[in-house]
């Protein structure tokens, strides 16, 4: 006999899980003392929101499900934000929470929620575990839907009595099933491909890997055709390849753009191409696209939704990629893409040099240098705000797995992503970016990351104000400033206060000295920059 707690706890391990993310409650008592001595690593955070963004980062660097505990009512409202993330970046996660007993249900019971009615659209699947023999049931269930087709975040709520009751019931048995590849379709996809006069493809969405990322090297030179990557995925190739055109993201190349216009066929590999990519959907039109579109998605709701598909297969991106690379029957010395792939590589050559800002620290400077010294398979982290479209567009990406972003457009999110990488990486360099109004959402994961040995670096670029509203305000309202200028701490006190390495950069030739100062700390840093005010994005200032 085993009480719920424990049964879930074998559960985990059994599915392979080796760390989650939690804010203790009463409500899931029963859980805490199954993770006691599971063997299970239990990462104790500060706020709901930091632990659910770190399973999701979690997630994202394994492909696994991340997992994380909390509890009902204001715990599980804290934790949203994280499945929103997990949902709309097609990140497997787990979120259980501890719920009333169930005896109660339906009084208004103290922080009594119903939870299929609240995560009912910010999560693939919602569910009440009542019975402690059907525990191990839900879990595995709750393990397949969040890696199926396309994956996504899972929500089970535990109600207390359920958990401390006893059972007998045996573990769950059988494999997580796997997504299916459907290949046969690959090979006209293909066919179509070669024939476009200006084709274009466009990769994205779950089921990358360090190999995929290859395969899609070795496919862009052996067919010659021009790669870009979908918002926020840019490590999915390599960004040195001269068949690399740049990114579609919310502050994207006008000249890439227009060559989205332009192309007469997209292959879609992975992305669900959505209004970021498309900018609101205006360079492609869905009723009426005018090229060719050819659709390779894990799930096939994902086929069709906005855009209709001339070619498509219902097929994981890894599995896809390496499958073309190994159609290709062999390379094309002289393709008669050769002009259009390198007009797209030059433009993207073109975009990525640094354009000046005002001020004495300069952000283009900054993640030049960063790109130029940091190594290869160090990680980058950043959440919502004018200063990633810095690190976007200046940033080099050279492998897969190095880029923590929210596609989402989550602020905050980028702390506790660099945390949950660091504890998953502990070797690599892990590097957060952070805009000062985003940085504050989720500092408070300062002594997490103390307290479990997280040792990422936070750059937090500071102009004291929410800068991509100030933007949009002075577009819009100009000199009627509202709701935007932020009061802020000394960050470098602050990361002292916690028990890290702190730093102030107000001139360029600060930053190389602070960040070898805070990498040889050897404990999580802040170095904060000064910023001019004057300064919102890369190419725009107040003045202008």
């Amino acid at each position: 006999m085993r009480h719920g707690g424990k049964i879930l706890s074998d559960q985990l391990v059994k599915l392979g899980v080796d760390r989650v993310f939690s804010v203790p409650g009463e409500s899931f008592l029963a859980a805490l003392d199954g993770l006691y001595d599971s063997g299970i690593q239990n990462v104790v955070c500060r706020h709901e929101g930091g632990a659910a963004m770190m399973a999701e980062a979690h997630g994202k660097l394994t492909g696994r499900p991340g997992v994380c505990f909390v509890t009902r009512g204001p715990g599980a409202c804290n934790a949203s934000a994280g499945v929103h993330v997990a949902m709309q970046d097609s990140t497997p996660m787990v979120l259980f929470i501890g719920q009333i007993d169930n005896g109660h249900t339906d009084r208004e019971t103290f922080q009594e929620v119903d939870y299929k009615q609240m995560f009912g659209g910010l999560a693939k699947w919602v569910a009440q575990v009542d019975d402690t023999d059907r525990l191990p049931e839900y879990i595995a269930r709750a393990f397949r839907l969040a890696q199926s087709g396309r994956p996504g975040p899972v929500v089970l709520a535990l109600p207390e009595n359920m958990l401390s009751a006893a059972s007998d019931v045996p573990d769950f048995q059988g494999l997580v099933a796997q997504p299916a590849a459907d290949v046969g379709a690959l090979p006209n996809i293909l066919d179509q491909l070669m024939q476009a006069a200006r084709p274009l493809v466009v990769v994205g969405g779950p089921h990358w890997s360090p190999a995929a990322q290859q395969a899609l090297k070795r496919f862009a030179t052996a067919t010659g055709v021009p790669v870009v990557t979908s918002f926020r995925r840019q490590d999915y190739m390599d960004n040195r390849h001269d068949g690399f055109a740049g990114d579609l993201n919310v502050g994207v190349n006008p000249a890439l753009a227009q060559r989205v216009r332009d192309a007469d066929c997209l292959l879609l590999l992975g992305t669900r191409f959505g209004d970021i990519e498309t900018q609101g959907y205006t360079l492609v039109d869905p009723a009426a696209p005018a090229k060719t579109i050819l659709h390779i998605h894990a799930d096939a709701d994902e086929i069709g939704r906005v855009y209709g598909a001339d070619a498509q297969a219902v097929c994981p991106a890894d599995h896809a990629i390496m499958t073309l690379v190994g159609l290709v029957e062999k390379p094309v010395a002289e393709s008669r893409w050769s002009a259009w792939t390198a007009a797209a590589r030059a433009d993207y050559l073109d975009w990525i040099k640094p354009r000046e800002t005002p001020g004495a620290v300069k952000q283009e400077q900054i993640i030049r240098w960063l790109s130029d010294h940091l190594p290869g398979d160090a990680i980058l982290t950043n959440g919502a705000g004018n200063y990633a479209a810095w690190l976007h567009r200046y940033f080099s990406y050279k492998q897969y797995g190095t880029q923590l972003a929210p596609t989402s457009g989550s602020m905050g999110y980028g702390f506790p992503a660099a945390i949950a990488a660091s504890l998953r990486h502990p070797d690599r360099p892990v590097v957060c970016l952070a805009g000062d109004g985003c940085f504050q959402m989720t500092c408070n994961e300062m002594s997490t990351a103390i307290q479990h040995g997280a040792t990422p670096i936070v750059i937090v670029m500071n102009n004291g104000r929410y800068g991509t509203i100030r933007m949009h305000q002075e577009r819009h309202y100009p000199g009627r400033v509202s709701g935007t200028v932020l009061a802020n701490p000394d960050y470098a006190a602050l990361a002292r206060a916690y028990g890290g390495f702190g730093a102030t950069v107000t001139t360029q030739d600060q930053f190389a000295e602070a960040f070898a100062a805070a990498r040889a700390a050897g404990t999580v840093a802040i170095i904060e920059c000064v910023l001019d005010p004057a300064v919102l994005a890369p190419g725009a200032s107040l003045g202008g």
